[in-house]
């Protein structure tokens, strides 16, 4: 009798088992079509993986887009664009690349970046650091002075 119970529990659990990811497996709807553009600001480097919609203080950033279609165009509240360079570019699937400068007075935060082009308009946001605090407080040390002799 013993047997018999452990082999019907063993069975139920497998059953359930079975039947569990069959189910979730099952697909509700067509499978969206891929986008045929994208938006970013900078590209990831072997040595740095965080630069991808990130503006860069003090470096030069880049709007890089996949875009068809005629007068590619990016645009932001946060920045100017420059000197639209056709692609391909190394590190990224695009083909539409400008200078990105920040506009003055703008403030740390997140800002939408789009590009539009053949009637199609790709978005994405990036966001922008504080800015480095660059002034050395007045009376502190200063390497080479001699003010750190003893």
């Amino acid at each position: 009798m013993r047997k018999t119970v452990v082999f019907v529990v063993a069975a139920v659990i497998g059953a359930t088992t079975l039947a569990g990811p069959a189910s979730a497996q099952q697909s509700t709807g067509p499978a969206p079509a891929p986008a045929k553009g994208s938006v970013q600001l900078n590209v990831n480097t072997a040595i740095n993986q965080t630069l991808v919609d990130k503006y860069v203080r003090d470096a030069p950033n880049v709007a890089l887009a996949k875009c068809d279609g005629a007068s590619p165009a990016f645009s932001s509240p946060a920045l100017t664009f420059s000197n639209y360079t056709p692609g391909p570019f190394m590190g990224t699937d695009a083909n539409i690349s400008a200078d990105a400068v920040l506009k003055p007075g703008t403030a740390a935060g997140t800002y939408p970046l789009t590009v539009t082009c053949g009637g199609q308009t790709y978005r994405t946001q990036f966001t922008v650091p504080a800015p480095q605090v660059s002034k050395v407080p007045a009376g502190a040390a200063k390497a080479g002075d001699g003010s750190m002799a003893g």
